[in-house]
């Protein structure tokens, strides 16, 4: 059992388990309350200087960043747009009075992330034949689809639709959708989501990558494919219809494309007008699904033909990261980093809701994630001394993009991959009051499973694994693009057992909130909002951060998990460097 002599503020990562035991129990005179500031610190794993620091996190500041991003003024902070400069420049000015350094390479506030912004003009009609017969899908309410090419058309034309299952191919799984046919210039008609019935079996009904949008048009491009049609489903994308249709409306951002394979057009269809589609071809929907659950599947050419152009207008814009670094206090260890992330961006200006509002502000989603990273940034300053690695806070852009800003980061790093110690994120946080549990993404990969529990522990809160793991929320926030490098990755989202309601409460309140306000105009500020788990989770991901930094060892990712070998990578070619 060893302590961090020089600060003297977390327990090292070994011999950090044997130590829960020891840690302060509910009641006691040295108990932290579930707010996770202690009643008394004597006893407690963290000093009384960090307790005070953390106490630095505070609802009101949080609000006041809140409201702010998620002014009208800020036009919902779309990528490349005035409100998005706006929302840069007043996190860097923030950072700047928190006593931050800037952390981008050149010296300062931002790295730069060059954007191709797409405009498509979708028809008003898809038509699908077969022979003399055809059906056609209404944009917006049967159909959205968007350019896959950055060109001013983007086109197919009578390619044959052909069903390809989960349009997977996961050689660990021994599962391949495609069975080496040739599909190269069709349209691809696939399930949104990856086999979900058996744990054994990818990993049941917990999501991978395997089941979300952005893979299968990487899949079917690299098929050959002209074109991709997803079937969504409420269960199997985790969110309503209206979300795919306010997500691909307007213009859409990509970073400038390479030489990697693309479709002409990737497409969205409602599962009725998906049916449709297969009674035109003599298929039942159904059980082209079910004959897809088998490793023995192979694609069904469904015998109809499709055509469709969609024009598009074309820019270069850019946006940004906003970085502040604060060098670390240990010589040894302040050429590693800790990362606090959270993306800046939201949806900008779209089309009017009910009210007449187009303006999506993305309260939640995701200015209360700049203010719990924000909060933590304060904390960390509060601190007498600045923990052993050096801190980054990362506020990364184009994220509702499909992780832009953080893939560029995690492609072009200000530390090497090999010397990031680990990537804390938070993404839409708790609005609700203050739970008595914690959802962790990621339990079970790697080793700051013990960092976790140690810091929760500490509050006397329960961590839990995802509460909805069919949806893939791992893979759809910016440490999955730290992680793809190798960088172990934290993932914190509110708990669901809000204190002082009954049970079921808070997971109704999240579901509501998905189903009614997420990706939408009414994901406002409210002032019924209760920022107490907020805090509350901002101090969680402090207490973690300061064991991770003050650490002597960094984090790993356990053993067989799919990021350890290019973590494995990561450190040796940080140990040549």
């Amino acid at each position: 059992m060893q302590r961090i002599t020089r600060a003297g503020r977390a327990l090292t990562v070994f011999g950090f388990v044997a130590l829960v035991a020891c840690s302060p129990k509910p009641g006691s005179d040295t108990a932290a309350t579930a707010g996770g500031s202690a009643a008394s610190t004597t006893g407690a794993p963290f000093t009384p200087d960090a307790v005070t620091a953390s106490n630095a996190i505070s609802s009101a500041k949080m609000t006041e960043w809140i409201k702010t991003l998620a002014s009208d003024e800020f036009e919902g902070r779309a990528p490349g747009t005035p409100g998005d400069q706006k929302s840069r420049k007043y996190i860097a000015d923030e950072l700047q009075k928190l006593g931050y350094s800037p952390g981008a390479s050149d010296g300062s506030w931002e790295q730069p992330v060059d954007l191709v912004g797409i405009t498509g003009h979708i028809p008003t009609q898809w038509t699908f034949k077969k022979g003399e017969a055809g059906i056609e899908a209404k944009a917006v309410d049967d159909y959205v689809a968007a350019s896959g090419v950055q060109a001013p058309v983007a086109n197919i034309e009578n390619a044959e639709v052909v069903f390809v299952g989960y349009g997977i191919q996961a050689p660990e799984y021994q599962w391949d959708d495609f069975k080496g046919v040739d599909l190269h210039g069709k349209v691809l008609l696939m399930m949104n989501n990856d086999p979900d019935w058996d744990p054994a079996l990818f990993k049941g009904v917990t999501r991978l990558y395997y089941g979300r949008w952005i893979y299968k048009y990487e899949s079917a491009a690299r098929q050959g494919a002209a074109g991709a049609i997803i079937i969504h489903t409420t269960p199997s994308a985790g969110y309503p219809w209206q979300v795919v249709q306010s997500s691909w409306s307007g213009e859409q951002f990509e970073l400038p494309a390479g030489d990697e394979p693309r479709v002409q057009i990737k497409g969205w269809l409602t599962e009725d007008k998906a049916r449709a589609l297969a009674a035109l071809a003599g298929q039942d929907l159904d059980k082209l699904r079910e004959a897809a659950k088998s490793r023995d599947f192979k694609p069904v050419p469904l015998g109809v033909t499709t055509s469709l152009t969609i024009p598009n207008f074309l820019s270069n814009t850019h946006s940004a990261n906003v970085m502040g670094l604060l060098k670390g206090s240990d010589p040894k260890l302040s050429n590693e980093v800790v990362i606090y992330s959270a993306h800046h961006d939201h949806l900008g200006v779209g089309k009017p809701d009910d009210t007449g509002d187009t303006i999506y502000n993305g309260a939640r989603d995701n200015a209360s994630g700049v203010a719990t990273v924000l909060g933590i940034a304060s904390a960390i300053k509060a601190l007498p001394q600045p923990p052993r690695r050096s801190t980054l806070i990362l506020l990364v852009a184009a994220e509702e993009q499909g992780l832009i800003g953080s893939k560029y980061y995690g492609e072009h790093p200000t530390f090497p991959a090999g010397r990031i110690a680990a990537d804390i994120n938070f993404d839409s946080a708790n609005i609700w009051g203050k739970t008595s549990d914690v959802t962790y993404i990621g339990l079970g990969k790697s080793s700051l499973d013990a960092v976790v529990k140690r810091a929760a522990d500490y509050q006397q809160r329960v961590v839990k694994d995802d509460e909805f793991p069919d949806r893939g929320h791992f893979y759809r926030s910016d440490q999955f693009m730290l992680a793809r490098v190798g960088v172990p990755a934290l993932y914190l989202n509110p708990g669901v057992d809000v204190i002082g309601q009954p049970a079921g409460w808070g997971r109704a309140q999240q579901e509501d909130y998905t189903q009614k306000r997420y990706h939408q105009p009414s994901d406002e500020y409210d002032d019924t909002w209760n920022l107490d788990g907020m805090v509350q989770d901002a101090q969680l991901g402090f207490w973690c951060g300061l064991i991770v930094s003050d650490a002597d060892q960094m984090p790993t990712w356990n053993a067989g998990d799919e990021f350890e070998a290019t973590r494995k990578a990561a450190l040796e070619a940080a140990k040549a460097q």
